[in-house]
């Protein structure tokens, strides 16, 4: 009998390299087309679950593999309807991501790492260390166990994922795009590439990247200040990708897909809000095909930046506006849980011991 250490984790395998397996244990090619669709359609994580497999083989599936399937370790309810979740994974390291209500769309904010290594000043994930990427499944997972609760607490079906919670998409390339796969295709969730926002703090030569992949969906970008120099100060990762290289990545990879991209924008008081900086941000934006989204600051126990003032943010918009750049402003959600935009970080009494 192998141990749990020694078994398969099944849904790291392509379902090539599962009907590999399969002709190993001596079982026939469609077996691993059901064990797939179980995994991936119906997301089971449990081979007893697969009622259409005969214990015979569901005792071997148990003898040879593991699923190492993301567990709900607790759920907080804002005010506002929106849910934070802790996630555990296999290894016991927890991330966290939120189901955002609004009266027209369900929201999935999911993570892509366990922490982050980029350092915003502005972000509480910043200032955590990033221990590793997550797999394919486990974003996956998040996506699944988010629209559960949708349905359950609301009645209604998941309509938009957004990776914008811990840790930076770009630096986890890989299992990102493929847990969009999963989410999208025929044989996953099925869920429409349009309906999903990927958001990075701005890496130039990923950027390219997704462009030479042509993606479907949506791409937004962190900006939070149009300037090298203010954006230096809050977002280290600058410093190597500049706003001249994003804005050639950002329109190579429009060249590529002819996707649209958000920029994000967080007006802070005192920092990035006057008028010069709505300039600036509105000549960064005759690059591409973009809009703006203007996020309310969420103020965290590490950084002393505050929100800028109502009449302050208004005229920022109306500039870009009048430039004719689509800007929306974006209302946070769940601030009481810490659930909203830049708020997510593990406590040290959560973590698992």
């Amino acid at each position: 009998m192998n141990t749990s250490k020694d078994k398969i984790d099944i849904r790291s395998l392509s379902l090539e390299a599962l009907q590999e397996h399969f002709i190993r244990l001596e079982e026939k090619n469609f077996r691993a087309k059901q064990v797939y669709e179980w995994l991936w359609k119906k997301s089971c994580i449990s081979f007893n679950e697969m009622s259409n497999i005969s214990k015979e083989l569901r005792t071997k599936l148990e003898e040879n593999f593991i699923i190492n399937d993301v567990k709900i370790h607790n759920s907080q309810f804002s005010s506002d309807k929106t849910i934070k979740n802790s996630f555990i994974l296999h290894d016991t390291h927890l991330i966290e991501g939120v189901l955002i209500p609004t009266s027209d769309r369900m929201t999935a904010c999911v993570s892509s790492q366990v922490g982050c290594s980029l350092t915003c000043k502005f972000c509480a994930t910043g200032y955590m260390e990033r221990k590793r990427n997550l797999n394919a499944d486990e974003i996956y997972d998040q996506v699944v166990l988010i629209a559960r609760q949708a349905r359950e607490n609301y009645g209604l079906p998941l309509s938009n994922i957004v990776y914008m919670g811990m840790g930076e998409p770009l630096l986890n390339y890989k299992n990102v795009l493929e847990s969009v796969e999963k989410i999208t295709s025929e044989d996953g969730l099925n869920m429409a590439a349009k309906r999903i926002t990927v958001s990075t703090a701005g890496i130039a030569k990923m950027i390219k990247k997704l462009g030479d992949d042509q993606v479907k969906f949506n791409l937004a970008l962190s900006l939070h200040a149009a300037n090298d120099e203010k954006r230096n100060t809050i977002m280290p990762i600058n410093e190597q990708n500049s706003l001249k290289s994003l804005a050639e990545a950002l329109k190579y990879y429009y060249a590529k897909t002819k996707n649209p991209v958000t920029f994000e924008y967080i007006v802070f008081d005192g920092f990035n809000d006057t008028i010069q900086d709505a300039i600036e941000l509105a000549q960064f934006c005759r690059h591409l095909p973009c809009k703006v989204n203007i996020i309310e600051y969420n103020p965290i126990a590490f950084a002393s930046f505050i929100n800028a003032g109502e009449d302050k943010i208004e005229a920022f918009a109306e500039y870009l506006r009048q430039q004719n750049i689509t800007t929306n402003l974006r209302r946070s959600r769940g601030k009481d849980i810490d659930a909203a935009c830049g708020q997510l970080a593990i406590k040290e009494k959560e973590k698992v011991s």
